[in-house]
């Protein structure tokens, strides 16, 4: 949260700050730690603020600069200190100096991290925290930001994949909209007095075209209306994971949704066991990462490994195998490395998912196109057929 510091400087000028802070202790000890005076500290209202300069600190250029500072040599609180000389962005600052406070008091640097669990999700701590047992930071990080990048590959591809379908349905929909909400109702008022029996299928585009121009404003209205109640119905659904359950039962699309789900689950439980955290505790770290019927699966599946089931048995019973994964997983425990086995599970279907993409945007894209231009043809053959009729009768 931001807060608006009034502070008093050694040369006796007033100014008033912006501290990112924790509370309004924190933002008085930011502020003395500059070497000023504070007289007044109040909420800022930063939340627009905030919003309006974007992301406080990027989790993935975070790490690949604080690698690069501690492989040259330097320590945790010298690289920190170097990040936070260079960093320009206030919120970021604050962030920084946040980490360094912490580690000055004595804290562990899992523990400060911690502290702000709004830009260090419990994952990024839990590889930390494991990395000061083994005093291993720099490759804890460095097995994060691939897991981030490998993360990031995969649904790039998806975002990439879904930009031409959606631009493609956004223009057939607003010239569709066009032509049924502007250019019917002008043909309607054309034909309205040419005393002709009109096909029946124009006759009831050009119905539909009057009552659209003796109610256009009604219409507006109702379709602004149903597109708010879409927007929220469709937030909803993304709280309470009602789209993942729909896309789910989609038939050969809810496979593919499962397998995706399944691979990042294993590259995550593969990261965190690689770093030294046991499955127990790794499965306890990914819970709430996953969706509810992924959540409850692997809850049922930690309580069959504490009572002294394989993994791949707690796994294959709760559902949350491939045949492929199964027979690795049990691979994996009998050479003891179940980390790395995890890790190329979830490589493999990532493969397997990005081939996959490719193949369903070949044949989608062109059907979309084609059902586009069949809706735009129809209408306007079927405003054009009145005429046809009339030029075949002189004829």
């Amino acid at each position: 949260m931001q807060f608006a510091v009034r502070t008093l400087a050694p040369d006796l000028s007033i100014s008033h700050i912006l501290v990112d802070a924790l509370d309004e202790a924190d933002a008085r000890r930011q502020a003395e730690a500059r070497g000023l005076f504070v007289s007044a500290v109040e909420p800022s209202g930063g939340v627009r603020l905030a919003r309006a300069r974007g992301p406080k600190l990027s989790l993935v250029l975070f790490s690949q600069e604080l690698l690069a500072l501690l492989s040259a040599g330097l320590g945790i609180v010298e690289g920190l200190e170097a990040l936070l000389e260079k960093e320009a962005n206030p919120a970021a600052r604050g962030v920084l100096e946040r980490l360094l406070a912490g580690l000055r008091e004595g804290q562990r640097f899992s523990s400060v991290l911690a502290a702000q669990p709004a830009l260090f999700p419990p994952l990024y701590v839990g590889i930390v925290r494991a990395a000061e047992g083994t005093s291993d930071l720099p490759r804890a990080l460095s097995r994060y930001i691939d897991y981030q990048q490998r993360i990031d590959t995969v649904r790039s591809k998806i975002v990439s994949a879904s930009i031409y379908p959606v631009i493609l349905l956004c223009v057939g929909g607003g010239v569709s909209s066009f032509l049924i909400g502007y250019v019917v109702p002008r043909f309607a008022e054309v034909y309205q007095g040419a005393g002709r029996n009109l096909p029946w299928m124009s006759q009831l585009l050009l119905e539909w075209g009057q009552f659209a121009s003796n109610h256009g404003s009604a219409i507006l209205l109702c379709a602004i209306a149903l597109l708010a109640l879409a927007v929220g119905g469709v937030r909803r659904l993304l709280r309470s994971g009602g789209i993942a359950r729909l896309v789910g039962r989609l038939p050969g699309i809810g496979e593919r949704a499962r397998i995706y789900e399944l691979s990042r689950l294993y590259l995550t439980l593969g990261m965190l066991t690689e770093g030294g955290i046991t499955i127990v505790s790794a499965i306890e770290t990914v819970q709430p990462m996953v969706s509810n019927t992924l959540r409850t699966a692997l809850a049922n599946a930690r309580a069959a490994i504490e009572s002294g089931r394989p993994l791949s048995d707690a796994f294959e019973t709760n559902g949350l195998t491939t045949p492929i994964s199964l027979r690795m997983l049990r691979v994996g425990e009998r050479t003891g490395d179940m980390g790395p086995m995890l890790t190329q599970s979830a490589a493999f279907y990532d493969g397997e998912i990005s081939r996959w993409i490719d193949r369903f945007t070949r044949t989608f894209e062109p059907l979309l196109m084609a059902a586009i231009g069949l809706v735009v043809g129809a209408i306007v053959v079927l405003l054009y057929m009145p005429i046809f009729d009339l030029a075949g009768d002189m004829s």
